[in-house]
């Protein structure tokens, strides 16, 4: 995989060790304090014009003490501060101890702060830690911050993450704070890109506050947001020597007549991401359907499991998608192994890679062994795409998913069934089996439409006809499939997809010079 900077996202416990390491090289905690709280009040000013009233609501714990640096370096600036703390003053210690005894002003008690003629809100409660939800006096406060801002339309600025946001899965615990915008510190946490966390967020901000780029070598993260950056070298460009046959074929198994227009979708997308054939597997009562719609792609008449067997008995066709509109049931089972079969890797011949979607995977629901059986009997590249709902009919029975955090379920999926898992939504998640997870955040609401997980099954499927490795084929064809709902905007339908991707490619592969 090509370097990855800066995109790296940071679970609870990674960015604890990223401060443990960081002080134990030598640099002081306060100097971190110190750093975020300026990061903090810098952000802050941007927001404020020449004066006005801001309020700083402090915890505990070192966000509070970020607070506190904050509030001393906007008292300077000349604002109004009142800063309210959650806690007794004598329950402070360490580096928020010394933090708050560098603050001259008055500390009030957090619930006695009147909100009203604020300008501002400074979120600085609890920070990505917390894993509890928050009760008491602090889910009152977290109440009141939230119906002011939307009574007043004033901002809330929250310092790492608003409170009540889990850092690791996003999750809302309990109630959380809706900010306009976020500070964060050295890199990006999960729970800033997975939702509902992305949403209470706002606008987030990272800045550097003194902690090294070398921590990253010893904590190892592999939980990344989904850029080009990660896969582009991974991309395939065809050279001036290519035909068709060197771009690869991918074949798309269609279900009956009355279900077609999936495996047209699918089809569409992997001849616009570059596959240099593509053919559709029907049947006879459905070709008439398929021949009177296509044009550039192909079909073949696939009436039985032999027949089908015999279609990739032709090792140029690399890639197969199946499960679009495909049917559910024993029928579907037998396809997929089928596929298996006849796509069973040969250390003589060039790798393959199969894309299962939708009813494919529906149709293993109750009998997921019996599909882990066919990938490993198999030995290939294999993707899966679920939402939410496949995935849990899939996983019903797996031990230990409840509670995780969504990367952390597509992680410990993709190590059960050794392929690729592509967990849809609105921040899907691509993990592969060694752990590594893409985070994507580009997904417009648009997006949902009938029909646009089967342009996106057909993207991954061309890019693995094209050789791309399985991970950064999945990464990729997430990261364009958002690209292109963004484009179009309003008004998308799944047809729209693949038209809308050359000019996305466009601008991917021959960016504006700076």
């Amino acid at each position: 995989m090509s370097h990855i900077s800066d995109l790296e996202l940071l679970n609870n416990k990674e960015m604890s060790a990223a401060d443990a390491l960081t002080i134990e090289s030598g640099v002081p905690g306060s100097f971190l304090m110190e750093q975020a709280g300026a990061g903090v009040a810098r952000e802050a000013l941007r927001l404020m014009p020449d004066e006005g009233r801001i309020v700083v609501l402090c915890g505990p714990g070192n966000n509070g003490g970020d607070g506190f640096v904050a509030a001393r370096l906007l008292a300077v600036h000349g604002f109004q501060v009142d800063l309210g703390l959650l806690v007794e003053r004598d329950t402070l210690h360490g580096d928020a101890d010394s933090a708050a005894r560098a603050w001259n002003g008055p500390i009030l008690p957090a619930q006695e702060i009147d909100l009203e003629s604020a300008d501002l809100v400074i979120d600085a409660l609890f920070g990505a830690g917390l894993c509890r939800p928050l009760e008491g006096l602090a889910r009152e406060l977290v109440l009141r911050m939230n119906a002011w801002s939307e009574r007043t339309g004033n901002p809330i600025l929250a310092v790492d993450l608003p409170s009540g946001i889990n850092g690791t899965s996003g999750e809302v615990q309990g109630v959380a704070v809706r900010a306009q915008i976020s500070v964060t510190f050295f890199r990006l946490k999960p729970g800033h890109v997975l939702l509902p966390g992305r949403v209470h967020c706002g606008r987030t901000i990272v800045i550097g506050i003194g902690i090294a780029e070398t921590v990253l070598a010893e904590i190892q993260p592999k939980t990344f947001l989904n850029r080009p950056e990660a896969w582009i070298g991974d991309f395939p460009v065809p050279s001036i020597e290519a035909h068709k046959y060197t771009r690869g074929h991918t074949v798309v198994v269609s279900g009956p007549v009355a279900q077609t227009g999936a495996a047209r979708l699918s089809a569409r997308g992997a001849l616009r991401i570059g596959a240099g054939l593509v053919t559709v597997a029907t049947s006879s009562a459905a070709l008439p359907v398929h021949a009177s719609a296509l044009t550039a792609i192909m079909t073949r008449v696939c009436d039985s499991p032999p027949e089908l067997h015999g279609l990739l008995e032709d090792r140029r066709k690399n890639a197969v998608v199946i499960g679009p509109g495909l049917g559910i049931g024993e029928d579907a089972r037998v396809a997929v192994e089928t596929i298996f079969a006849a796509c069973a890797n040969d250390a003589e011949a060039v790798p393959r890679g199969i894309v299962l979607d939708a009813d494919a995977l529906t149709s293993f629901a109750e009998n997921r062994e019996r599909l882990l059986q066919a990938i490993m009997a198999a030995d290939t590249s294999v993707v899966i795409t679920p939402h939410e709902g496949e995935f849990d009919r899939l996983f019903a029975n797996e031990n230990g998913f409840a509670g995780q955090s969504k990367p952390d379920r597509a992680r410990a999926a993709a190590q059960v069934l050794k392929c690729v898992v592509v967990l849809k939504g609105p921040d899907t998640v691509v993990a592969a089996p060694d752990g590594r997870v893409f985070i994507a955040d580009n997904a417009t609401p648009w997006l949902a439409t009938a029909g646009s997980g089967d342009v996106l099954a057909g993207f991954i499927g061309g890019l693995l006809a094209q050789h791309m490795p399985a991970f950064e084929a999945a990464a990729a064809a997430v990261w364009l499939h958002g690209e292109c709902g963004a484009a179009f905007g309003p008004g998308l339908i799944a047809e729209d997809l693949p038209e809308l991707l050359p000019a996305v490619l466009r601008r991917l592969l021959d960016p504006p010079l700076a």
